[in-house]
């Protein structure tokens, strides 16, 4: 459906008109404002969607690179920084998928005796 309008250009717009040219600054965000309105929500900004997206995403475990990527932040740091408070259990998963790859299983030390 997106595609529908016009080929993709090299300017890579998110939001655009028909025909590629670009919107003016504020025309997505009055767009999404008169769209939280109408809808009964408050205090919603587009911007809340975009780091919603990313906290999704690296939740369900999806590299942090690629989340950097899909939001053009200029490196992986930025986005660690900026996201390090989704996933505070990181610590603890890599402790435990570590014991798991290097001590033996309870059937292994079993198989032994």
């Amino acid at each position: 459906m997106i595609f529908r309008y016009a080929p993709l250009s090299e300017s890579e717009l998110v939001f655009c008109h028909y025909d590629g040219r670009p919107l003016l600054p504020n025309t997505v965000t009055h767009a999404w404002i008169k769209l939280v309105r109408h809808c009964g929500l408050h205090g919603i900004r587009l911007h809340d969607v975009r780091h919603t997206h990313a906290s999704l995403l690296l939740k369900q475990g999806i590299h942090p690179k690629i989340v950097q990527e899909r939001l053009g932040h200029g490196s992986i740091q930025i986005t660690l920084d900026t996201y390090s408070h989704v996933a505070p259990g990181l610590q603890q998963a890599a402790a435990q998928k570590f014991d798991d790859i290097v001590l033996p299983k309870q059937d292994e030390i079993n198989q032994e005796i």
